[in-house]
């Protein structure tokens, strides 16, 4: 007994002795602040992670639908930052658009934004297949919200907007034509993903 006592009268005076010692000012920032959230008296560590995408391995029935879909991914990863670069740029300009208080000074922008497009592009997107300009023209309805048909109206006018919907046509093309994210395009909209996960 007399042991258990002194051993015990020892261990508090060495943790007395650890509690006494002056902290460094080193020694008082280790560790790290996290956020916390208090659920019914407790608190808890939170951590907010990335948001994921988990596609299930594509697997295809014939070599045939294979070679059909790498066609796919080619096309939408050529045509994808075509899409994004039209929807910043009208993006960039849709605060002067809207301020435009005549229509004249409103195409000026819009020939601002063709311009700055084509001196950058004009080669890639006039050597584009009819199949890629399909697909471009899904994407930027994708990206802007409004059809191709709709932009060139706004930049070009009713009768040029004609025009090319009755050009387009001829190609078996519809400017017109709006992103189904859920039904028609949905192979696009996975390879978006993919894309913009960095797995292709």
């Amino acid at each position: 007994m007399p042991k258990v006592a002194f051993i015990a009268f020892s261990l508090f005076l060495f943790t007395s002795f650890l509690d006494a010692q002056p902290l460094n000012a080193q020694a008082a920032h280790q560790g790290f602040t996290v956020l916390a959230e208090i659920i019914d008296g407790d608190t808890f560590p939170v951590k907010y992670l990335p948001h994921v995408t988990i596609v299930e391995e594509k697997r295809f029935r014939s070599d045939y639908e294979k070679r059909r879909w790498e066609r796919l991914k080619f096309n939408v990863k050529k045509v994808y930052p075509y899409a994004k670069l039209a929807a910043e740029l009208l993006e960039k300009y849709s605060g002067q658009i809207e301020e435009a208080e005549t229509d004249r000074e409103r195409k000026k922008y819009f020939k601002k934004i063709e311009k700055e497009l084509l001196s950058q592009y004009g080669d890639e997107i006039k050597n584009m297949t009819t199949t890629q300009g399909r697909i471009l023209v899904k994407l930027i309805d994708r990206e802007t919200g409004e059809t191709s048909y709709e932009i060139v109206q706004e930049f070009r006018g009713n009768i040029s907007a004609f025009l090319w919907q009755s050009i387009s046509k001829l190609f078996g093309q519809n400017l017109k034509s709006r992103y189904d994210a859920s039904g028609e395009d949905a192979e696009i909209e996975s390879i978006i993903h993919l894309v913009e996960a960095g797995v292709i």
